[in-house]
């Protein structure tokens, strides 16, 4: 069993790279400007990021195998991408998608 005195720095250490790794970049932008390119394919980090989540939430893996659609997330998808497509407010989307999904859950569909 490790120590205290080593858990509690191993927590602060890891706060610490936590707390940098978000606070550095804004410090250095703040006194940097970055070239239109660079700026144009950060703009795609947060469809990327959203993209993955709903991937990965969409397929189960199965090692071995082909990965298998997860049919209640399909289908929670759809009325989800069709708000998208209408409102691009991503407080809608998430809406869209927890409420699809509850309904399919209370409808025992899914």
């Amino acid at each position: 069993m490790p120590s205290s005195n080593v858990v509690l720095l191993t927590i602060a250490g890891c706060g610490l790279v936590t707390w940098l790794s978000r606070i550095l970049p804004l410090v250095l932008l703040k006194h940097f400007t970055l070239p239109k390119p660079v700026i144009e394919y950060l703009a795609f980090v947060p469809i990327v990021i959203m993209a993955t989540l709903w991937f990965s939430s969409l397929f189960t893996a199965n090692p071995g195998h082909l990965p298998q659609l997860n049919l209640d997330y399909a289908l929670a998808s759809l009325p989800t991408v069709v708000a998208a497509v209408i409102s691009k407010s991503l407080l809608v989307i998430v809406a869209v998608g927890i409420i699809s999904l509850a309904g399919l859950r209370i409808l025992g569909i899914a």
